[in-house]
């Protein structure tokens, strides 16, 4: 009989480009991925809905209930700084009591939050209602969910997929956004101009479909499996994994227990945590000044746009950006994490701070457009790049102290903001935050782009040992 050729086992070549894009792309790696990382990435998108919808209308209903622009860069700044501390407290204790009943604790905290404002009108009320809660000025992340939730991701995750897994976090959760900006965009529209409603009503509505939205991602936050849980190893075996790759021979033995829920972070991962939240803290104060409530404002304000056309075009640009969030995690795999952070995150700076200057709206939406290509790139590889940077045990701490810092730094821009739009001065706001987070993007790469992540240096260890058995071998 005749033997089959050699390359006869090999899949036709249409296949292997098929099954090559859709590794690119990320899609096999989601596929393989467990029920729990799906369960998450599902958790974001429902949040994000909620988020992108709130945020569109929260400068408005604020407006409508009589509150000045001063005040509400006041309502902002307090609501920013509430967080920090829910935040703090939550991840700091999160891999010891459970990520799973911290994730539902903030989903109670956001139904709460919908409840009080789809029903109260005091200024005072609304602002203990968001500080003790979970509202966002921004349409972003805010509260410990995201660092629990990527702190899991990591633990889930194979180090070769994680790119892939974060890139796909983020872009689930944008297109989450971008769905509630949309769909609370017309649906106001609709029940103000055709329905009769008042702008109050309209708006309370979608606090309601808010608090709704958290009953949701509390049920979800239930169905995860004890996977997610930070897993214990021995003492021993911890020390043994640490001091060979941080350099720390300090026993972890002498240290009292009286903080037991605290985390403690090795010497090498606290020096990068102090120079990466100095760095965060730079680009999150610049983005505290034009967040999107801001942003959607300003185009309200500016070109007279009702609700529903804001939440098309702030659809539309953040579709974009979720497609590109792909593009980065490919690039990622071939420059390296902090590059393509830095190369993707630099050119969206740009037209951040020039989108004050057009006075006609399609040069505006022009400069949205073009800051979406690039927006959200930086998102999944900056995940995967702090997942790797530090230990397992560590990763929860964290990514939860840098959103914690992120978020107090965030805070002081949109009362600066709320000053500067009372004088007439949107664009100043612009155009500082842009030049901000170019100053940032830089910091990043002098700083880290040849910063060894936690497997390289296993990796030298791995060699050097090698290396070191053959000669007597």
């Amino acid at each position: 009989m005749e033997a089959a050729p050699a390359d006869s086992q090999q899949p036709p070549r249409p296949r292997r480009w098929l099954a090559k894009a859709l590794d690119e792309l990320g899609l096999i790696a989601l596929y393989q991925s467990t029920p729990d990382v799906k369960l998450l990435c599902l958790q974001r998108f429902v949040r994000l809905f909620g988020f992108g919808a709130s945020t569109l209308i929260l400068v408005a209903y604020l407006s409508a209930l009589g509150t000045s622009d001063r005040r509400t860069g006041l309502f902002m700044t307090l609501t920013l700084a509430g967080d920090v501390l829910i935040s703090l407290l939550l991840t700091l204790v999160a891999d010891k009591l459970g990520r799973r009943k911290v994730l539902a604790l903030g989903a109670v905290l956001m139904t709460a939050s919908g409840t009080v404002f789809a029903s109260a009108s005091n200024y005072w009320i609304l602002l203990a209602a968001a500080v003790i809660g979970i509202i966002t000025p921004s349409g972003n992340e805010i509260g410990p969910y995201r660092a629990i939730e990527e702190s899991t991701l990591a633990h889930l995750t194979p180090t070769e997929q994680r790119s892939s897994i974060f890139a796909w976090y983020a872009l689930i959760g944008t297109a989450g956004s971008a769905s509630g900006l949309i769909t609370c965009g017309w649906v106001t529209t609709v029940l103000i101009r055709h329905k009769g409603w008042s702008t109050i009503e309209a708006y309370r509505v979608i606090y309601f479909v808010y608090a709704t939205i958290g009953l949701i991602k509390l049920v979800l936050s239930l169905l995860l499996s004890k996977k997610c849980e930070l897993e214990r190893h021995p003492s021993a075996e911890s020390e043994t994994e640490t001091a060979p790759l941080l350099g720390n021979t300090a026993s972890s033995k002498g240290h009292t227990t009286k903080f037991a829920l605290l985390p403690q972070l090795s010497r090498e991962s606290g020096a990068i945590l102090v120079e990466l939240c100095l760095l965060f803290a730079l680009d999150a104060f610049a983005s505290g000044l034009a967040p999107l409530s801001w942003i959607t404002n300003y185009f309200h304000r500016r070109f007279h746009l009702s609700e529903g056309t804001i939440g098309s075009i702030f659809f539309s640009t953040s579709i974009i950006s979720a497609v590109s969030i792909l593009a980065a995690a490919s690039i990622a795999k071939r420059i390296g994490n902090v590059r393509t952070m830095v190369f993707t995150h630099l050119p969206s700076t740009i037209f951040l701070a020039l989108l004050g200057l057009p006075s006609k709206l399609p040069p505006a939406v022009a400069l949205l457009v073009l800051r979406a290509c690039t927006q959200s790139m930086d998102t999944a590889p900056r995940s995967a790049f702090l997942s790797a940077v530090v230990l397992p045990s560590e990763r929860t701490t964290v990514m939860g102290t840098v959103n914690v810092v992120k978020t107090l730094a965030q805070s002081l821009g949109p009362l600066v903001t709320g000053v500067l739009v009372g004088k007439q001065l949107f664009w100043v706001a612009f155009l500082v935050a842009g030049c901000l987070k170019a100053a940032y993007d830089i910091g990043m790469l002098l700083l880290f782009v040849r910063r060894k992540t936690r497997d390289e240096k296993l990796s030298e260890v791995a060699t050097d040992s090698d290396t070191t058995v053959r000669p007597g071998n």
